[in-house]
C-alpha cells in the first residue's frame, strides 16, 4: 500500500503545482476549480492509503524481496461458459432503441430485462452447473 500512496502524493503535489500555472495562464475558474478538487481527492487518496498501509501487514508486493507465489491463493469462482451476458446486452440495446423508436420498446426492455438478470443470477441454481 505504501507504494500505491506515494503515487496519490505524487499527483496531488503535481495538482498543487499545475493549477496556479493554469489559472495564471487560462483564467478559466471551471478548469482551476475542477483542478483544485482534484487536488483535494487525490490528497484524500494518498492520506487514506497513507494511514492504512502502517496499520496493515505488508503485502509479498510491498517486500523488497517478496515473491509472487508468496500472493498466491484462491481467486474465487469463475464461470466457465455463460449465455447471459449477451441477452443483457441485447436488452441495452433495446433500452438504448426506445427514445429513437418509441418508449413502447421500453416495456419490452424492462421484460426482457428482468428475464435476463433474473436467468444470469440463477443460472448456477439449474442445469449442468447447479450447486
Amino acid at each position: 500500500m505504501k507504494v500505491e500512496a506515494w503515487i496519490f502524493t505524487v499527483l496531488a503535489i503535481f495538482c498543487a503545482i499545475v493549477t496556479p500555472v493554469y489559472w495564471v495562464m487560462s483564467k478559466d475558474p471551471t478548469g482551476t476549480a475542477a483542478l483544485i478538487l482534484t487536488f483535494f481527492l487525490v490528497l484524500m487518496i494518498g492520506l487514506y492509503l497513507g494511514l492504512i498501509s502502517n496499520r496493515m501487514n505488508p503485502r509479498p508486493e510491498d517486500e523488497k524481496l517478496g515473491e509472487i507465489a508468496e500472493g498466491a491463493g484462491e481467486l474465487g469462482f469463475f464461470p466457465p461458459k455463460s449465455i447471459w451476458p449477451l441477452f443483457c446486452g441485447g436488452t441495452m440495446v433495446l433500452v438504448a432503441l426506445a427514445p429513437i423508436f418509441g418508449w413502447w420498446l421500453l416495456v419490452l426492455a424492462v421484460v426482457t430485462g428482468v428475464l435476463t438478470v433474473s436467468g444470469w443470477i440463477f443460472e448456477f441454481y439449474r442445469g449442468d452447473y447447479a450447486h
